[in-house]
């Protein structure tokens, strides 16, 4: 966890916290439960907390971000998410943002002052 006196720990939390939304998006386009998705990001280097992940993907449901299902074929049911249509738009635009962003920050970033 970040230390709140480490400016260096906040501002990295505020980088990340701004990347959760795309990256969640980013992993939904064949539908995934959401402990599936806490390992899926924490293996690609973009650890969630759980408390963090579950109120997200429920808000993004009720945006209509998300669709879901429930698979009861198991012992343990599992909530399956995926993008619904308007959430794969918000994640083709986003991500074109994302790249326009990273293009931009690389080059400032290189530039010398």
């Amino acid at each position: 966890m970040a230390d709140n006196d480490d400016p260096y720990a906040n501002q990295i939390l505020e980088l990340r916290r701004g990347t959760i939304v795309l990256a969640i998006l980013s992993q939904l386009a064949a539908p995934k439960y959401g402990y599936a998705l806490l390992q899926t990001l924490e293996s690609a280097g973009l650890p969630v907390d759980a408390g963090t992940l579950y109120p997200l993907l429920r808000r993004l449901e009720k945006q209509g971000v998300l669709e879901s299902s429930w698979d009861t074929s198991d012992k343990r049911p599992r909530k399956y998410y995926r993008l619904s249509q308007e959430g794969t738009a918000l994640y083709e635009r986003l991500a074109e943002a994302w790249r326009a962003t990273a293009e931009t920050m690389t080059v400032m970033l290189h530039k010398e002052n």
